[in-house]
């Protein structure tokens, strides 16, 4: 059983609150800031390898901010509780605030999040295929051909935002209780929607796959979910399969090296069920009893990562740290949340009350001229803000 939120938090507060009590009033340069968030963070995820019971709190946690990654959703709860304050259910900076017409309550101190500073460039493709960019006011190379401008990360910054309990003014729905939870058909149908998006068919079936309640069937594009299930198991365990779907494919270069494949080992079972957690958590069903066993098994995941990561050479990417696999982790099941959350439409805001999102990636495959190298946008918090 995940402990209460307000207890979890105040825990974790008290844990890491050397490294960013008062974060909202003590002066800092942006470098210290990203440094200070970033340091919390990552106490934030060893205490919840330390407590797994704390890994639900943190997926209970996105199901309501799920349109920010589980990186700012773990700073956001943590500088709440450190202020003995509710919890963060709509957060925005202060002139977004005033364009809704409320306007924060003076005396009042910013919550801190991590946010990508972002650049326009012009990108080409070159005579020979490959892709270049350079600056939008750049002359473009003879025989290329002009992509567009895109926008870019170029690095990390801390963003000041206030949760709506810290304004006044124009009434706002509140994303706070969902009441007793989502018609389960009409949830199934949505997240047959999701499937379909990215090429898969779902077929409800009694020959099912080693005879488990559900399979994702990479090499056929197809998830199969036990026709003896009720309404609502098989819609649990079309989330869970839909998990796996966006995050276990044989293009998942690092599910790999955490063990995690198409043959769904390693972390892939924690992150699938964390994902169909969060999803349905925000459609106001709660799979808490059903979804312990997996998530249970969190930290030891994790540690078993860890100690993979260790064995390997020096040269290899795998984040090695729990810390920083929890991060990946996190930023994984966070962003394959959002990607079907923006598809079933969970009541709510999710936490933004702002609908222009912007989703800048960094090319691999692009070079850049009269310009550094953006930073990767793997940066202090895997998805961004």
């Amino acid at each position: 059983m995940a402990p209460r939120p307000e207890d979890a938090w105040s825990a974790i507060a008290a844990d890491v609150a050397h490294g960013t009590d008062e974060a909202g009033t003590t002066r800092m340069t942006p470098e210290e800031r990203i440094s200070t968030l970033t340091e919390g963070l990552h106490r934030i995820l060893e205490k919840a390898v330390e407590s797994p019971s704390h890994w639900q709190v943190l997926l209970n946690a996105s199901s309501t901010l799920w349109r920010y990654s589980g990186g700012n959703v773990a700073l956001l709860m943590m500088q709440m509780a450190q202020r003995g304050t509710e919890e963060p259910t709509l957060v925005a900076g202060y002139k977004e605030w005033a364009r809704h017409g409320r306007m924060v309550t003076r005396g009042e101190h910013a919550l801190w999040v991590i946010a990508p500073c972002t650049a326009r460039v012009q990108q080409v493709t070159l005579p020979d295929g490959t892709r270049q960019r350079i600056p939008t006011d750049g002359q473009l190379p003879r025989g290329a051909i002009d992509e567009g401008k895109k926008t870019v990360i170029t690095g990390w910054r801390g963003q000041a935002v206030f949760d709506v309990s810290q304004t006044q003014g124009t009434p706002l729905l509140v994303p706070r209780g969902l009441g007793s939870g989502a018609d389960a058909a009409e949830l199934w149908s949505s997240l047959e929607a999701v499937a379909r998006s990215h090429g898969f068919k779902v077929d409800v079936t009694e020959a099912q796959y080693g005879l488990t309640s559900g399979f994702t069937d990479f090499a056929e594009h197809r998830v199969q979910v036990g026709a003896w299930l009720s309404s609502e198991e098989r819609t649990a365990v079309l989330a869970h399969e839909l998990g796996h779907v966006l995050l276990h494919g044989p293009d998942d270069r690092l599910g790999r090296l955490y063990g995690s494949s198409a043959d769904h080992r390693g972390l892939a079972e924690v992150e699938a069920e964390s994902v169909a957690y969060t999803v349905l958590k925000a459609h106001g069903i709660d799979r808490g009893p059903q979804s312990a066993t997996y998530l249970a098994g969190w930290a030891d995941a994790v540690l078993d990562a860890e100690k993979d990561a260790v064995s390997q050479e020096a040269t290899s990417k795998l984040p090695g740290s729990r810390a920083d696999i929890a991060k990946s982790v996190l930023g994984r099941v966070t962003a394959a949340s959002k990607g079907i959350l923006e598809i079933t439409h969970p009541p709510g805001f999710g936490g933004k009350i702002t609908a222009v999102e912007a989703d800048p990636r960094l090319d691999p495959t692009a070079t850049y001229v009269g310009m550094g190298r953006p930073a990767s946008t793997d940066g202090p918090v895997m998805a961004g803000p």
